[in-house]
């Protein structure tokens, strides 16, 4: 499908977004969650086996990766796998699907947010958080291109910054490779734990799919930018190593006690100088991935309030701009809201619970393409499928719980809702 040409009806959104566009979008997403984020709690889970931890982890990403572009291309609609799902699987697989990724991106939003604040004046971490959300919806708001424009600024921004402690910490004294042995110290277990919550630094590449009705030729786009934000991510952590270069110089104990661990690294490497540009690049990675994941929700609250799961105003495109302006600032608040009164590190387990049961759906609904429709091979989504499962109950056990909770209360939501709408 070629870009709209003509005038667009009340309630499409127009098709801005090319390759490089979707990409930088994928990528802003991705590489701000992950290295400044998950390496803490994951290494506190799988100690000297968070380099299994994250493989794991990049294995079952490739797998939702490929799953999602081939359905992406297919169905290039705002959404994402609620849309795969409903079109596959049936109404309430596409709803769980959406319900799931709302509610567990919501949750990394507010994580994001929070890592701003952190990294930006840590004694008014909510403050600054609550700011930031604020500010980016008024991005998003003047239109997408304007949100891919920025992003491409903080990725480069972030590469830069990445790369240099990278390089501090590989040529440091310090560096110590016997580090990143695996000592008895691992469990299976914790691995398992560890590939989880690291799985929150790969799925940015759902902004994409997310996004699949404002991509320029969808069909031929969206299979080309997933695999490519995918690929440059994994390069970046690990063929570039940024976790191996921390490792190298905290060890896995220092990584997983860090509150900033590349600005701790910088420190441990003799490179004193580089920590305040960590901290500076991490607020903008942060920046970064929450524009990214509040483009994301937003169009998969749009999807879902064109079908009436969530109030239908939301649904409302700007005549102007042709962005879900309702659905936007809707998230944005909600987003605030939890900005204001959570914390990063408890928002992780809770959000890759979420995003693992919607790339689940999404699996399942890749292994029913046909070869005319462009079905991967079969083992891309079984183990996709597999992951997703095992990983989302290896998280820890608070998670799993209030993941659980919120998963059957819209399951019984949407129950309920179908029983009234049957009484009628």
């Amino acid at each position: 499908m070629g870009a709209v040409s003509g005038p667009l009806g009340s309630g499409e959104l127009r098709r801005h977004l090319g390759v490089v566009d979707a990409v930088v979008i994928g990528l802003g997403a991705m590489i701000g969650a992950g290295i400044f984020v998950a390496l803490g709690p994951a290494a506190g889970a799988a100690g000297s086996g968070l380099l299994l931890g994250l493989a794991l982890a990049a294995v079952v990403a490739y797998c939702n990766a490929m799953s999602s572009a081939r359905l992406a291309a297919r169905y290039p609609q705002s959404g994402g796998t609620y849309v795969y799902g409903r079109e596959r699987l049936g109404a309430f697989w596409g709803y769980l699907a959406g319900w799931a990724f709302a509610v567990g991106k919501t949750a990394s939003c507010a994580a994001m947010a929070l890592t701003v604040g952190s990294y930006v004046w840590l004694a008014q971490a909510h403050a600054v958080a609550v700011g930031a959300v604020v500010a980016l919806p008024a991005v998003n708001y003047a239109g997408v291109q304007k949100s891919a424009w920025l992003t491409r600024v903080v990725v480069a921004v972030v590469l830069v910054v990445l790369a240099a402690v990278v390089a501090a910490a590989i040529t440091a004294d310090a560096a110590n490779p016997a580090r990143l042995r695996v000592d008895g110290d691992a469990s299976f277990g914790g691995v398992l734990q560890a590939a989880g919550l690291l799985f929150f630094a790969f799925a940015g590449y759902a902004r994409i799919a997310t996004l699949g009705e404002e991509v320029r030729d969808p069909a031929r786009t969206i299979p080309r930018a997933i695999p490519l934000a995918f690929g440059i991510t994994l390069a970046v952590y690990v063929y570039v190593a940024v976790a191996v270069a921390v490792l190298l110089v905290l060890g896995v104990q220092g990584l997983a006690e860090a509150t900033a661990p590349l600005a701790n690294a910088a420190r441990a490497a003799g490179a004193d100088w580089l920590a305040p540009v960590v901290r500076v690049g991490a607020a903008v990675a942060a920046l970064g991935s929450l524009l990214a994941l509040i483009l994301g929700v937003s169009r998969t609250t749009l999807a879902m309030a064109r079908d009436r799961h969530l109030p239908h105003a939301l649904a409302a495109v700007h005549p102007r701009f042709q962005v879900p302006y309702r659905a936007e600032l809707v998230v944005g608040a909600v987003v605030a809201v939890l900005a204001a009164t959570t914390d990063v590190r408890g928002t992780i387990g809770f959000s890759s619970f979420g995003v693992l049961a919607y790339y689940a759906v999404g699996n399942a609904s890749a292994w029913t393409l046909t070869s005319n429709e462009g079905r991967p091979a079969r083992i891309i989504p079984a183990v996709g499928l597999a992951g997703c499962i095992v990983l989302a109950f290896a998280l820890p056990a608070a998670s799993v719980i209030r993941g659980a909770a919120v998963l059957t209360a819209g399951a019984g939501t949407y129950v309920a809702r179908r029983a009234a709408a049957r009484r009628v």
